[in-house]
This record gives structure tokens, C-alpha cells and sequence, in this order.
């Protein structure tokens, strides 16, 4: 199972366990803690934290859920924020990590958290957002276990102002991009950067190819277009020499180059039946030969796309698999896949990244900064109202 970030008040999310942030003293406190009481019956799970006593910060023990839509309440308490000097961050971190054990112990395959100590112990947000995902994210490596973060409102939930800060700038720098990318090819178009009569764009994908010596796919596909439009016309423009259809293949398989949207088809193959009988791997094979090259387990995968076992086992047992667009970004970025080869595994499945996509920019913009960690992209996507990806 995986992490789900959803936004709702805690005490009408249904799971096996609900973590209530405790007051460390018998009685009730305020924020989760009294809301949660209220919820489950004020009497009944008052006499049950009596039996409890007084509980030590970082400390997780349970109750029965009583009228909460939970088997348990698990509860633990949260430091005061005293400036971070008092151990207050390792604190939040055994809330977690606690919790998550027990309701292991307990038999639970899912468990709903708030965002433990930023109400009214004032712990900062962002750093307790961090902290709750290299928890959760540490347990489900080991674990199987749904784990909900329940995020009451927006104002509740805050990622470091400076990646905001950049991937704002990246999303406003996007149409300047874009157009670079997608509309220097046009037919007719004539701004942009040209040579020896091709379309040339000196976007990241270019540059990085250029670097290597080597056409990108971008480029590889586009001058193809073009030859074929001048064939039919009688004329050819200059191109650079670029690999042949067969050499992209080989090179795809050999050394998970920069991929090319080329169909394997013999270049005087010119029926629909010729082309059909030449199809190039699916999404699913294409995603585990990537798999088996790069040396990675099952657990591997669908633990850092953040997919739970069961689906992924139906991914490997259907070679005609279709993704969905979520699934797909999640198993590219479990593969830490370039941009190229994540287009080119998306194209597989009859999709891709769109330049008119908030969710897509925030994707492309993690993968160009080598951001791979999906449960930090989650939080990103989740700040921008954008759907998750994986579960």
C-alpha cells in the first residue's frame, strides 16, 4: 500500500487507525485532540485514556475508536515548539515512527495521521511536513500499510518557500519554453534559432543531447516529419545526418538512450500492414526491460512509485496493460527516468506531458532538478490542488 495526501477533518476519515494528537496529561486538550473526543464519545474514551495515565512526548499507545469510523485511536503526544533546540524535531519523528509500529502490531493495513504538532504546539509546517514523509516514507520501504495524511485546509499545509519559489518561477518561465520547444517547428515559422535549413531549439533536451554528440529524440523526430513533407513535395531539406530508425532502436535497448518516438518499422515499408507488423513495445514490456537493465526488484518499483502490490502485479501479469497518466509518472519517476525516456514510456500509452498542464510543469520541473523523491512531489502537487501520483 502507499501515502495518500487528502484534505478533510480527521475525524470523518475511515481507517483502521486514527492518530489523535494527545494532551500528555489525562484530560482533554484542544484542536485534534478535542474534536476527536467529541467524535468518539466524550465519556467512554475519557475513561479509557484514565486507564492510560500520563504519557511522555513521542510516546504512541491505543484506545478502542468507539464512534469514530476506526478498530483504534492511537494516541501521541507532540512537542512544544521551543525554537528546535530541545529535541523537538526527533520528538515528531517518534510520533511517527511510534504510531506506525503499533498500528502494525495492531493488525492494520491503514492508519490516518494529522500533521502532528503544528496547531496549537506551534511546531513549524514545513518542517513538520518533512519530517512526516521521511517517516512514512521509511516505514512503507519496509512496510504494507495505507497511510493517510489528512490535511484539515490549505492554510495547513506548507512546503519550503523557497522550492515554491522556484518551481513558480520555472511555471512562470513556461510559455518562453514551450514555445522554444513546440512552436519553432511549425511549418512557416521563422523566428528562432535555425541551421543548415532545420528547425534548431536550444531547449534543455537539445542542449543536453548536443553535449553528447547525439541528436535528441526531439530532434531525430522532427527532421523525420520534415523529410517526409519535402519527399512528397520532390525536395529534401539540408539535414544533419541523424541515426537510422534501427540504430535509435538498438541504441533504446543497449544503452537507455535519449528514446525516439520512431516506429521499427523498414523505411520502405509503406502499407499499414507492413507498419503493423513491425509495432514496437508496449508500455508494459518497455517498463520492465527498464526494470531488468537497471537491476531493481518489484518491491523496488512500486514502493518508490508509491503503488501498491497488488496493482503492480497486475501491470506485470498484462503485457496490454494501460496506465493511467498518474501511474505512468509515478513508475517513471520510481526510475528516475530522464524527460526524454519518461515521454517516450508515456507515448507508450498514448500519453504525454502537456505545455498547458500545472501538474505536468511541476513533474518536468522535478525531473530536470533530479527530484525523484514521489512523496515530496506529491507534497508539491497536492500545494498546487493538482492531483497525486500513484495510489
Amino acid at each position: 500500500m502507499a501515502l495518500q495526501i487528502i484534505r478533510n477533518n480527521i475525524i470523518n476519515v475511515e481507517a483502521d487507525a486514527i492518530v489523535n494528537t494527545a494532551n500528555p496529561a489525562v484530560g482533554v486538550g484542544r484542536g485534534v485532540d478535542y474534536c476527536i473526543y467529541e467524535a468518539a464519545g466524550w465519556d467512554r474514551l475519557l475513561e479509557a485514556r484514565e486507564k492510560i495515565g500520563e504519557m511522555s512526548p513521542g510516546e504512541a499507545v491505543w484506545t478502542p475508536a468507539f464512534d469514530l469510523h476506526a478498530k483504534y485511536i492511537i494516541h501521541t503526544v507532540g512537542p512544544a515548539w521551543q525554537g528546535g533546540s530541545f529535541g523537538e524535531r526527533e520528538t515528531v519523528a517518534r510520533c511517527y515512527s511510534n504510531s506506525m509500529e503499533l498500528a502494525a502490531k495492531l493488525g492494520c493495513e491503514s492508519i490516518a495521521f494529522p500533521l502532528i504538532a503544528t496547531g496549537t504546539y506551534g511546531f513549524p509546517k514545513d518542517e513538520a511536513l518533512r519530517i512526516a514523509m521521511a517517516e512514512i516514507s521509511r516505514f512503507l520501504l519496509e512496510n504494507e500499510m495505507e497511510v493517510l495524511l489528512v490535511v484539515y485546509d490549505k492554510e495547513s499545509f506548507e512546503v519550503s518557500g523557497k522550492l515554491f519559489s522556484d518551481i513558480r518561477s520555472y511555471i512562470g518561465d513556461s510559455e518562453t519554453r514551450y514555445d522554444a520547444v513546440y512552436r519553432s517547428y511549425m511549418p512557416g515559422e521563422t523566428s528562432g534559432p535555425k541551421q543548415s535549413g532545420s528547425y534548431r531549439v536550444e531547449s534543455p533536451d537539445h542542449r543536453r543531447a548536443k553535449s553528447s554528440g547525439r541528436p535528441g529524440f526531439l530532434d531525430r523526430f522532427l527532421n523525420r516529419d520534415r523529410e517526409e513533407s519535402h519527399e512528397a513535395k520532390g525536395t529534401l531539406p539540408e539535414l544533419q545526418e541523424a541515426p537510422s530508425i534501427d540504430a535509435d532502436y538498438d541504441l533504446l535497448e543497449d544503452e537507455y538512450a535519449e528514446a525516439s518516438y520512431a516506429p521499427s518499422f523498414p523505411s520502405g515499408a509503406k502499407s499499414l500492414e507492413e507498419r503493423l507488423e513491425h509495432l514496437d513495445k508496449t508500455f508494459q514490456q518497455y517498463l520492465f526491460m527498464l526494470i531488468d537493465r537497471r537491476g531493481l526488484s518489484d518491491p523496488d518499483v512500486y514502493k518508490k512509485a508509491n503503488i501498491d502490490r497488488k496493482h503492480f502485479s497486475k501491470i506485470r501479469s498484462n503485457v496490454d496493460y494501460s496506465p493511467s497518466k498518474k501511474t505512468a509518472l509515478a513508475l517513471a519517476i520510481a526510475l528516475e527516468l530522464s524527460l526524454d525516456e519518461t515521454r517516450d514510456l508515456l507515448a507508450r500509452a498514448g500519453l504525454a506531458l502537456s505545455p498547458s498542464l500545472v501538474s505536468d510543469k511541476i513533474i518536468e520541473y522535478c525531473i530536470e532538478t533530479s527530484n525523484y523523491d514521489i512523496y515530496e512531489i506529491n507534497c508539491i502537487l497536492f500545494k498546487y490542488e493538482q492531483p497525486t501520483l500513484g495510489v
